[in-house]
């Protein structure tokens, strides 16, 4: 659904995404790592994020849900299901929209010099967009990326001990910065929807994102971030993107990403 059809949608709100994303979970410790041992043994590379946003009031939404639905099967990408609220006045207000979402979109499209936004839009590692509904081009845009080093390119790595969580960070090249953003989610939720334009229609939505927080910064040095253990595990799913924001506080590409905990595994590493 392009909402340059569709109709404007309220002006975004003064500040970026990553200014205005609730902050209630604190470091408790940031030091220099060197040298530490890896958490776990050796998973598949993750080749890329697809950070899908939706709205259960698009009609042109369920095939891109669908989409999503089939890469987070795979386990080389991290798919993401940001749900947006401004498509409620359409007629049926979606049961899974966060303010935070359309807010975090909003600060893509600025990031991208778009003049409008629009639904579904897929952002592949937080540097291209595509209509999340074709499959070969998100495809493309992760594949491209993983080949041309524009993919996840700092490792990180999850372990835990006794009640803390750590995110351990390598190092980058150049003077690099970014962020530690946690997106929280939930299971995959089937929805009847009952009115608007999707009215009758019962979609799958998988990995719905309930929370975003940002956690730390990253100076481009091997790092080790501390959380409590008790604040990720109770909130369902949880992953860690390592993004890159401009002068202004927009998002940038990711340059990593882990899962800390699932939904259906709620059990944090050991």
């Amino acid at each position: 659904m392009n909402k340059l059809r569709r109709g404007a949608i309220p002006e975004p709100n003064p500040g970026s995404a990553m200014r205005s994303i609730r902050t209630g979970l604190a470091i408790v410790a940031v030091v220099a790592l060197f040298g530490l041992p890896r958490a776990h043994s050796e998973e598949p590379r993750l080749r890329g994020v697809v950070e899908l946003f939706t709205s259960q009031g698009c009609k042109s939404c369920p095939p891109a849900d669908a989409v999503l639905g089939e890469l987070a099967g795979r386990t080389d990408i991290i798919a993401l299901g940001y749900h947006v609220d401004y498509w409620d006045y359409l007629g049926w207000r979606d049961t899974l929209a966060q303010s935070e979402n359309t807010q975090r979109q909003q600060d893509y499209g600025k990031a991208f010099g778009m003049r409008t936004v629009y639904t579904p839009q897929a952002i592949v590692n937080g540097r291209a967009h595509a209509n999340g509904a074709k499959r070969g081009k998100v495809n493309t845009l992760v594949e491209t990326f993983a080949r041309s080093g524009a993919g996840l390119v700092v490792d990180l790595r999850i372990s835990r001990e006794g009640d803390s969580v750590f995110i351990d960070v390598g190092p980058g090249t150049g003077k690099r910065k970014a962020h530690l953003v946690l997106v929280h989610y939930n299971a995959p939720q089937q929805v009847e929807i009952g009115q608007g334009d999707n009215a009758g229609k019962v979609v799958t939505y998988v990995n719905p994102v309930t929370d975003i927080q940002t956690a730390g910064m990253w100076h481009g040095k091997a790092a080790r971030y501390e959380l409590p253990a008790s604040e990720i595990a109770k909130k369902g799913g949880c992953v860690v993107l390592l993004q890159a924001a401009d002068k202004a506080g927009l998002p940038g590409a990711i340059l990593g990403a882990a899962i800390v905990s699932q939904p259906d595994n709620p059990e944090l590493p050991q």
